[in-house]
């Protein structure tokens, strides 16, 4: 089994962090972040939501 965005966002150490993970131009909700499956040719984005004031 591939990796999943859950294992993803750990490498990144973004666990606990503010972001959104879209996948082939779909957010992929949290609770499913541990069951998404990566595929070769997929499309990522994480945007990292970050706090100023």
């Amino acid at each position: 089994m591939g990796a999943t965005v859950a294992d993803l966002i750990h490498v990144l150490a973004l666990e606990g962090k503010r972001i959104a993970v879209e996948l082939n131009m779909e957010i992929v909700p949290r609770s499913e972040h541990a069951s998404t499956v990566l595929k070769q040719g997929d499309n990522l984005e994480v945007v990292h939501a970050i706090g100023g004031g």
